[in-house]
């Protein structure tokens, strides 16, 4: 069975996800596991895919970058495949089956990861010297505190009587920026 795994790293890289999704049933992924998470974060629907998967099954990504954050978090998913006897599709790689059993396939996707992880760095690299530069001309500020600008309405929840946890929730903040408004106030 082919099982296909899709993410993207935020919500507004919708057409790319869609794009992931469309190359999947593409080439007949008969499951299709997708997320829009953070490579960093827990994502549930890579472990739910890796726990689906069965001997004989491969799963089947269109990049490396979109299964694992590294190298040696590649490695590490290849090792839960591998003793699951599941196969590894890349397709970006010619759309090969990449059988990390073989001593070929290891090559092939050591090589094909340390390139991904250098384009990885690389693309943080600029990033980073970019937000200096912005950060040189006063044109970069950061983020925009959303959590300070709820204060006002964490303060009113609570003297309706709600918990910490149901207005960080409410709001969409984390719980710390909560206690930091009661706090504040």
């Amino acid at each position: 069975m082919l099982v296909g795994y899709a993410r993207t790293s935020t919500l507004d890289q919708l057409a790319g996800l869609e794009a992931q999704v469309r190359d999947l049933n593409e080439v007949r992924c008969e499951r299709v596991f997708q997320e829009q998470m953070s490579s960093v974060a827990v994502r549930g629907q890579l472990q739910a895919a890796l726990e689906f998967v069965r001997d004989g099954d491969t799963l089947v990504v269109t990049k490396i970058d979109r299964l694992a954050r590294s190298s040696s978090h590649l490695w590490e998913i290849v090792r839960v495949l591998d003793a699951k006897k599941v196969s590894l599709r890349v397709l970006n790689l010619g759309g090969e089956v990449v059988d990390t059993r073989g001593a070929t396939g290891r090559l092939i996707l050591n090589v094909f990861s340390a390139f991904a992880q250098f384009e990885r760095e690389m693309m943080l690299e600029r990033q980073r010297e970019g937000i200096e530069k912005a950060k040189a001309k006063g044109k970069y500020k950061g983020r925009k505190p959303t959590a300070r600008a709820k204060s006002a309405d964490a303060i009113r929840l609570r003297k309706e009587g709600k918990n910490v946890s149901e207005i960080a929730r409410e709001l969409a903040i984390g719980r710390a920026s909560v206690y930091r408004a009661l706090g504040a106030s």
